[in-house]
């Protein structure tokens, strides 16, 4: 745990995008230390890489994208992204013939299966962590997102839609390699039956299907099997956050929260977080031992010069 990790070995594998409805293959691949996650466009004369960081999002609706100074993109990066976060991985270049992540089944389940059977290797520098000092907040009529000191890495969220199957839900949780894999990974993205001729008239949603979302009728879920979880529903936008939160290119000991919010939200708070440099610092933890207890126990600030740039 305190030296960053990357991939053992390369692993491909094939899906559709959930809003451009194309088939997209993807590829993850082991990097240097320092590198961070950065996509790679394949299908692009000469390669473009975009890597994932908050100065790269350029549209929040209904998932993240991210894209570089020459307007090359990549969509739907937080559900990979989580899955790099729930299994520890900093640094990893995510190959793309496409401009859109595979949705896979929903979930960040397929992603975890990847990174495992890929392995997950240590390198040779200290991992850094972003530390949370004082409490942040950003909100808007009923929608808040927030981050506290917390001397590990925590996530809460509530949602309340008004669907007699979606009322008030909330989960909060310790995000641990344990955690994420069995209470949230496989919790599936969702949306309305209703709401599904809008979103493709739009050029949303044109992949998505029962294969890979959560539809809900009127009175009832009409997937086959109903829900994987108790609180799925809850239990995904957790795991949007987790993905979203990895922009700041670096995993955070602290406590986020969030109360019906969305990628946008999200994002505002890590541009306003990033702003305001008295709210976190950088810490690596020094494999100092106890005796008693044989085991490292000693965190300490990390050298102020951040192992990936993190401007907003």
């Amino acid at each position: 745990m305190y030296f960053q990790k990357t991939l053992k070995n390369s692993i491909r594998c094939t899906g559709i995008g959930l809003h451009g409805g194309k088939k997209v293959y993807l590829s993850l691949r082991p990097a240097p230390e320092n590198t961070g996650i950065v996509f790679h466009r394949t299908d692009l004369k000469g390669g473009a890489l975009i890597p994932a960081r908050v100065k790269n999002v350029t549209d929040t609706r209904l998932c993240s994208t991210i894209a570089n100074a020459d307007g090359v993109q990549v969509s739907t990066v937080e559900h990979l992204l989580a899955a790099f976060v729930g299994l520890g991985v900093d640094n990893a270049y995510v190959d793309l013939d496409g401009p859109e992540v595979p949705i896979m089944d929903g979930s960040a389940a397929p992603f975890v299966f990847l990174i495992q059977c890929a392995g997950v290797v240590e390198q040779s520098l200290p991992k850094k962590w972003i530390r949370i000092k004082r409490s942040i907040s950003v909100s808007s009529q009923n929608k808040k997102v927030s981050f506290e000191p917390c001397d590990h890495f925590r996530v809460s969220f509530m949602i309340d839609f008004e669907h007699p199957l979606l009322s008030k839900q909330g989960v909060g949780l310790d995000i641990t390699e344990t955690t994420f894999i069995k209470d949230v990974s496989r919790a599936r993205t969702f949306g309305f039956l209703k709401d599904l001729e809008t979103l493709r008239a739009n050029g949303l949603a044109k992949g998505g299907s029962l294969d890979n979302a959560i539809v809900i009728g009127d009175f009832r879920i009409l997937n086959e099997g109903g829900l994987r979880y108790e609180k799925e529903f809850v239990r995904h936008k957790i795991i949007d956050a987790i993905g979203d939160l990895y922009l700041l290119g670096h995993p955070i000991l602290g406590h986020f929260k969030g109360v019906r919010s969305g990628h946008a939200m999200n994002n505002h708070l890590l541009k306003k977080l990033l702003k305001q440099r008295d709210a976190w610092e950088f810490v690596e933890y020094q494999p100092k031992v106890d005796v008693a207890e044989q085991r490292p126990y000693a965190i300490a600030p990390a050298a102020d010069q951040p192992a990936f740039a993190l401007t907003a």
